[in-house]
């Protein structure tokens, strides 16, 4: 093997890895996986990954990584790539402030967007928590904003990072629901982000998924957000 295998494909977060990818220049093939199929619970995907989630990256030396932030934080020190401020660097706190932000407080409420069925006891709830957690999304977008707004356009100034790309991933779909509509700080990063070129195709295919997110988002008995 020459270059990366990546277990994912669809509406989950292996779209984030190939991004990072794309910005290493690092050549990877996808094995597209049907998750309400129940591929990533199939013997021959958790002989790789145990978890049973996706993406799973297979290194051309034959480890396979699970968990999209520490592939990508992998990748990018593998790589030499600049977006991870390394250690002794002078914004690398700042970095990890904004990184964990974003994993920590944008993705579990995009969790709670697109899976509101799981946390809620009653099926009649479950679009009220939806927009609760719309809701929920904008007070966390809020303070972002701000902070681009008087030191953007990155999240760590001029100075573009994983954080921001990680951000932008999430952000495509907020501003497919015009959330972005009076954040133009926000909407900014996501714009210079989309537009770089190793992103852009891979940006373009995650729009594209986009459209049929909300058929593929119904719920069924094997649903999952992968890592």
């Amino acid at each position: 093997m020459t270059g990366y295998v990546l277990h994912g494909g669809g509406p989950s977060r292996s779209m984030l890895v190939e991004m990072v990818l794309a910005e290493a220049g690092a050549p990877y093939e996808v094995v597209e996986m049907d998750m309400r199929a129940g591929d990533h619970r199939a013997s021959e995907f958790l002989a790789l990954n145990p978890y049973g989630w996706i993406p799973a990256l297979t290194t051309p030396g034959g480890e396979t990584l699970a968990e999209t932030p520490a592939i990508n934080l992998w990748l990018c020190e593998e790589h030499g790539l600049d977006i991870v401020p390394p250690p002794g660097d002078p914004v690398r706190g700042r970095f990890l402030t904004a990184f964990h932000n974003v994993l920590g407080e944008i993705e579990p409420t995009m969790k709670r967007i697109f899976f509101a069925h799981r946390y809620t006891l009653r099926p009649e709830e479950t679009e009220a928590h939806r927009a609760q957690a719309w809701q929920m999304l904008g007070d966390r977008l809020d303070p972002i904003e701000a902070q681009l707004a008087g030191a953007g356009p990155y999240l760590l100034g001029q100075r573009f990072s994983l954080a921001d790309l990680t951000l932008a991933y999430w952000l495509a779909y907020a501003d497919a629901e015009g959330v972005l509509d009076n954040r133009p700080a926000l909407a900014t990063l996501l714009s210079r982000t989309e537009a770089r070129p190793a992103l852009a195709p891979v940006f373009a295919r995650h729009r594209e998924w986009m459209k049929r997110l909300a058929v593929l988002r119904k719920p069924s008995s094997g649903d999952t957000d992968g890592s």
